[in-house]
C-alpha cells in the first residue's frame, strides 16, 4: 500500500526483455537505503517487487506481459526518469491517499495550461474508468496522488484536469509530461467496493 507522495525522482538504468516479462533495473538512492529483497517500490504508480539491490542507490524488478501491457511501463528504457515510492508504513501520515499500486488503465496528456502558481494538466479518461472518478475526487497519475479539478467529454471522449503546484512539477515527472505522454491511472479503489457492495445488493 502506497500513499501517493513520491519520494524522489529515480532513472532506469537498464532494462532486459525477457519472453514474456521485462527486468527493469532502476537508480533511486532514497527508495533503496533500507530496500531489500522482495520490499515493494512503486514506479511511476506501479507496485514493483524488489528483486534485488546489485548497488548501493539502485534496485532491481521483474515486470510479467500483464503489467506492460496495461501501463506505460512498456514505453520505458535507459534514460526514462520515473516516480518513486517506498511502501508506506503503518506509522506513518497518509498525506496522500490509500493507493495500491495496481494501474486501472492508462490516459494520454492532452493539454497543459501554465499559470503564474500552478499549472493545469488535461488528461484523457479511459471509458472503463470515468464512472470511478468524481469532480474534487482523489486519483493517482504516475503514481501522484492528486485531486481532480474538472471532468469534461462526451461519452467515450472523456477528460480530467489535474492543477499541480511547483513542488509536484519539479518533483516528480509530470512536470515535463508534455501533450501525447502516456500516464498510468489509478482510481480511488474505494469507489470500486462500493460499486461492488451495491450490485450484490440487487
Amino acid at each position: 500500500m502506497f500513499t501517493g507522495i513520491v519520494e524522489e525522482l529515480g532513472e532506469i538504468v537498464a532494462r532486459e526483455d525477457l519472453a514474456d516479462a521485462a527486468r527493469f533495473t532502476v537508480r533511486g538512492p532514497v527508495v533503496t537505503s533500507d530496500a531489500g529483497h522482495g520490499d515493494s517500490i512503486a514506479v511511476n504508480g506501479v507496485c514493483l517487487t524488489v528483486v534485488d539491490v546489485p548497488g548501493g542507490d539502485s534496485f532491481t524488478a521483474d515486470v510479467m506481459k500483464e503489467t506492460l501491457d496495461r501501463s506505460s511501463l512498456s514505453q520505458l528504457g535507459p534514460g526514462s526518469r520515473v516516480n518513486l515510492e517506498r511502501a508506506a508504513a503503518l506509522n506513518s501520515r497518509l498525506g496522500g491517499h490509500l493507493v495500491q499500486g495496481h494501474v486501472d488503465g492508462t490516459g494520454t496528456v492532452l493539454s497543459r495550461t501554465p499559470s503564474e502558481n500552478w499549472t493545469v494538466v488535461r488528461i484523457s479518461l479511459p471509458a472503463d474508468v470515468s464512472r470511478y472518478v468524481v469532480h474534487k475526487g482523489s486519483i493517482t497519475v504516475d503514481g501522484v496522488s492528486l485531486t481532480v479539478s474538472a471532468l469534461g467529454g462526451e461519452p467515450g471522449d472523456e477528460w480530467f484536469e489535474i492543477s499541480l503546484i511547483p513542488t509536484t512539477l519539479s518533483l516528480t515527472t509530470l512536470g515535463s509530461a508534455a501533450p501525447g505522454t502516456l500516464v498510468n491511472l489509478e482510481v480511488d479503489v474505494i469507489a470500486k467496493y462500493v460499486e461492488r457492495l451495491q450490485a450484490a445488493g440487487r
